[in-house]
């Protein structure tokens, strides 16, 4: 008598408990045999990889943490404490890091900028905050208290924007380029799909010429040439031509980016707006631009990525992100050759930003999924 027989003659009917599956057809042991252990080329993958792991990670490790030196006065001092990374080095020029050329007295400003942008942002990226009709009327005008609480004026001590520099450098780049590029580029692209031949030929030519010519291009027009076109003893705002130029840039890739989420929407969903009395904008702005726009999310993260991570670009121009800073603090000859510390803190700082605006898009590709699969 076989097993499976014995076993039913234990329980009446009905009674026979829940047990839990094969080890091997669910949990962490299924999906190490699956993509791990799966075929003989996975098994060879899955060695040369644990190999290729073993050999590189104790001894960044141990350079990184357990041999770095974490105080002293120049390269040598740390050199004569441990044979590791000098973080050292890091910590004495955090504050030029972080707030650049800002004058000490005024960093409460930056600070309390960085705060406000937090609650700017919380009625965006979360629905259910409380007052959220509020605060989204913060939102909308947060980069203006933002501008006046950074360059002052009205009775704040002005500081000239050639004092920013670091992390608040790449910030002030990064946000206005991500908070302005979305909306022109959403107006881009409705215009690329317009009816009337003069404004489509204007957005087409747009689009096409920014995705024709290499931002450092545009960033060189910004800081040298544009002084040639403009009238003689105009004073053009350096940082505020790169802010411009970055943006149009970033418009270009997003109208793109929003003009293909466009056309996946079935032309059904036009015709029945239509049917039902909706003008051209209610349409967009009700049924057609929802769906774009939750269709684009991947795209339009992935374009904000690429225009944070291109603020380093503007080191060729003059002005001192968290790179640039960490190259002039290198020409210190009390630290010197220390260019690995530089690379790796500045390469940490865009993965995290980076690395948390993916993980927030895939949050709300989560969340807005129907469940609808063509």
């Amino acid at each position: 008598m076989d097993e499976a027989a014995t076993e039913s003659r234990k329980y009446p009917p009905g009674s026979h408990p829940d047990l839990p599956p094969p080890g091997l057809s669910t949990g962490p042991l299924l999906w190490i045999k699956d993509n791990l252990l799966g075929s003989p080329t996975n098994v060879i993958l899955t060695v040369l990889s644990a190999y290729f792991l073993w050999i590189t990670i104790p001894p960044l490790v141990d350079w990184a943490f357990f041999d770095a030196a974490f105080t002293g006065e120049s390269r040598k001092a740390c050199k004569a404490q441990a044979p590791g990374a000098c973080w050292a080095f890091i910590q004495s020029r955090i504050e030029l890091f972080v707030y650049g050329f800002y004058p000490k007295a005024e960093r409460w400003r930056v600070d309390l900028s960085a705060v406000l942008l937090a609650v700017a942002l919380l009625p965006v990226l979360w629905e259910n905050v409380p007052r959220r009709a509020k605060l989204l009327l913060f939102t909308c005008i947060y980069p203006f208290v933002a501008g006046w609480l950074l360059v002052g004026g009205l009775g704040l001590a002005p500081v000239g924007t050639d004092q920013f520099g670091g992390i608040l450098l790449t910030l002030v780049i990064g946000v206005t380029g991500i908070s302005f590029s979305l909306p022109i580029g959403i107006v881009l692209a409705l215009g690329r799909q317009s009816h009337m031949p003069v404004l489509r030929t204007l957005c087409i030519a747009f689009i096409e010429f920014i995705r024709g010519v290499p931002l450092i291009t545009l960033l060189f027009v910004a800081s040298a040439m544009l002084s040639y076109f403009l009238p003689p003893g105009t004073n053009f705002n350096l940082l505020l031509r790169v802010l411009i130029m970055v943006t149009l840039f970033a418009s270009g890739y997003m109208a793109e980016v929003i003009r293909g989420g466009l056309q996946a929407i079935p032309t059904g969903q036009y015709e029945a707006a239509q049917s039902m009395g909706l003008g051209y904008w209610k349409v967009m702005r009700l049924i057609v631009l929802p769906q774009a726009l939750k269709i684009s999310i991947p795209g339009i993260v992935n374009t904000f990525i690429a225009l944070y991570k291109d603020t380093t670009l503007v080191i060729i121009i003059g002005l001192l992100d968290p790179l640039g800073i960490g190259r002039s603090s290198l020409a210190d000859s009390k630290w010197q050759g220390l260019s690995t510390e530089v690379y790796i803190f500045v390469a940490v700082f865009f993965f995290i930003s980076c690395f948390g605006m993916s993980r927030y898009a895939l949050y709300l590709e989560r969340k807005l999924d129907t469940g609808h699969k063509r």
